[in-house]
């Protein structure tokens, strides 16, 4: 409906009225096509066949159409109902014409839908002023509805642009997973929710083995692609909405695992860990045939009151550490102590 108005109003300029008249009195169209014809910025239309009227107001875009009431074949209350219910002329404004200054009549019209109501025929002074009124009301309309769709149109590219730059901001420009910022954020709120619902938090601290090597030999662009494909393993690994992969900082990623289990988390590591070996990507460390693989600390706690998430991350952490130190390529649990 509005896409139709919004025609209307671009096709007409500010100050201009689109009259129509639906009359069966070829006469009485003549009469007022004269009242009107010296008015300036005053555009005359006229349809003898009540049928075809709203076919006609589809095609001229009319910002006021004149009713006759009384008409062969088709009641005049009955066509001023009709544009009411059609979307392209639901908010025109109509003036009815009738040969009485019935108050009932009147009434009748009103409630029809009618904006107005004009006994037959009119003075021209009052014509005039009554079209020049609803015409200008109906373009103010139609601005309004402009500007309100202009508006909501604004202000969701404006979310949109919020979206992504929120996304930008959390997010880490070479592997696309969560920043450290974003993670120090997420899981303290998770620590948080944990600790209100007495449930536990998992956390996996995650190193790719020997990666100074690997850049060393295979040089930053290719230890960049390789920090991905890691990366994308990782996201994979990933099943619930609420798990977040993030990458913590160098070769070093971490995995927030909310409502998991030891053995849950730690299912989770070994696949991961699993899984990055069988990606095959070439290094020369710890022997010349090697595979790339990460070492994986895991930690698994239920917050309580006084403690805070740095605990899960120092576990963690011990386990990444034992991990390396005991020879790399597995998961360890840290202890918590």
């Amino acid at each position: 409906m509005i896409d139709l108005q919004i025609e209307a109003f671009k096709s007409t300029d500010d100050n201009k009225s689109m009259v129509l008249l639906v009359d069966d009195q070829a006469m009485i169209g003549e009469a007022i096509r004269r009242s009107l014809s010296d008015e300036a910025n005053i555009d005359f239309h006229f349809c003898a066949d009540p049928q075809q009227a709203i076919n006609q107001a589809m095609r001229i875009k009319p910002t006021v159409i004149l009713q006759d009431l009384i008409m062969p074949g088709l009641d005049g209350l009955s066509l001023v109902r009709e544009y009411r219910n059609h979307p392209s002329t639901q908010d025109i404004p109509i003036i009815v014409l009738s040969t009485k200054e019935d108050p009932l009549i009147k009434s009748a019209a009103f409630a029809a839908g009618a904006n107005d109501y004009l006994v037959k025929l009119p003075d021209t002074i009052e014509l005039v002023a009554r079209i020049r009124y609803h015409s200008k009301s109906y373009l103010t309309l139609l601005q309004r509805d402009e500007a309100y769709r202009a508006l909501r149109v604004s202000q969701q590219q404006l979310l949109d642009t919020n979206l992504v730059l929120q996304r930008l901001m959390n997010s880490d420009g070479l592997t696309a997973l969560s920043n450290r910022r974003h993670f120090d954020e997420y899981l303290e709120l998770e620590w948080r929710r944990a600790m209100r619902d007495k449930t536990q938090l998992s956390l996996l601290m995650i190193d790719v083995d020997y990666f100074k090597s690997y850049n060393d030999n295979f040089g930053h662009l290719a230890g960049d692609e390789a920090l991905r494909r890691v990366a994308d393993a990782i996201r994979n690994s990933s099943s619930r909405s609420s798990d977040l992969p993030a990458r913590y900082g160098g070769e070093e990623f971490a995995l927030v695992l909310p409502g998991t289990s030891p053995g849950g988390a730690r299912l989770v590591a070994e696949k991961l860990r699993q899984t990055i070996a069988g990606l095959n990507i070439p290094h020369i460390a710890p022997q010349a045939d090697a595979s790339l693989t990460v070492s994986i600390g895991l930690s698994t706690m239920t917050p309580v009151q006084g403690t805070h998430c740095r605990e899960l991350i120092s576990a963690a952490d011990k386990g990444l550490y034992t991990a390396k130190h005991n020879g790399r390529n597995q998961v360890v649990v840290g202890d918590q102590g």
